[in-house]
């Protein structure tokens, strides 16, 4: 049997002396589809971070794929929320996307004819590949995100880290990107940090709120209520001595 893609164990993480995350656990298997949630400050894309290897725990253990994070990296998509370029600096679609064949192979290199052709097959799957010889910074929020996808998906990813990838994009936008996900999921373990969660629901299998610490809710289901604690878990539900089957409470009409 194949391992957890992600498995966190004690971990905690503090900036400038600042507690950022305390005492997480967190197990993630494969092809699993989950919603990050919790408020602004409450270390969620700082987890990302350190599931990629961008920063190291202050004590505690994460391995991806049973390796540490730097090691797994070239096996990880990560979507941000936005990459700003200087205006002034005439940067293509193609070649942002092509940026992801760089991380690929570790390094910079003379792309080849065949990181052309998969750069422009994976904008074409993102269906912006007409934008292809654009400046990145002459297109919309949706289209941009798009382009990200692409560049994360290049690599050929097992696991997909997106950052709030729809915060620029309109509702239906939103919809056609979460069926875009959801056939991704068949291959590849998805983790998104996200506001929007009840747009998700229908897509994701498990949730975890995020709030200096990590709660982890093996199920599909998100009610209102859950939301309502989310946003105040862990800290403020473990202050008052709540217990973490809170979370299977599901709404009455």
């Amino acid at each position: 049997m194949q391992g957890p893609v992600i498995e966190i164990k004690d971990l905690s993480f503090s900036y400038n002396g600042s507690p950022i995350l305390s005492a997480v656990d967190l197990t993630i298997q494969a092809r699993e589809f989950l919603a990050m949630i919790g408020p602004n400050g409450g270390g969620k894309t700082t987890l990302l971070r350190l599931i990629l290897g961008l920063l190291a725990p202050d004590q505690g253990s994460i391995r991806i794929f049973g390796l540490p994070p730097r090691e797994a990296a070239p096996r990880i998509g990560y979507v941000p929320q936005e990459i700003h370029l200087n205006k002034a600096f005439p940067v293509s679609v193609l070649n942002i996307v092509l940026m992801g064949r760089m991380k690929k192979y570790r390094g910079w290199r003379r792309f080849s004819k065949q990181d052309k052709a998969a750069a422009l097959q994976a904008l074409e799957q993102l269906e912006v590949a007409d934008f292809r010889k654009r400046r990145f910074n002459e297109l919309s929020g949706g289209q941009r995100q798009r382009v990200l996808v692409a560049r994360a998906l290049v690599t050929e990813p097992e696991l997909l880290l997106l950052d709030e990838p729809t915060s620029n994009v309109d509702t239906k936008g939103q919809s056609d990107f979460y069926d875009f996900l959801q056939k991704l999921n068949q291959s590849v373990t998805i983790v998104v940090v996200t506001h929007d969660v009840m747009a998700l629901s229908s897509y994701i299998r498990s949730v975890a709120c995020v709030n200096r610490q990590v709660i982890f809710h093996n199920a599909p289901e998100v009610t209102p209520e859950m939301i309502g604690m989310a946003y105040q878990c862990p800290v403020d539900m473990i202050a008052h001595g709540l217990p973490h089957r809170v979370f299977h409470h599901h709404h009455e009409d």
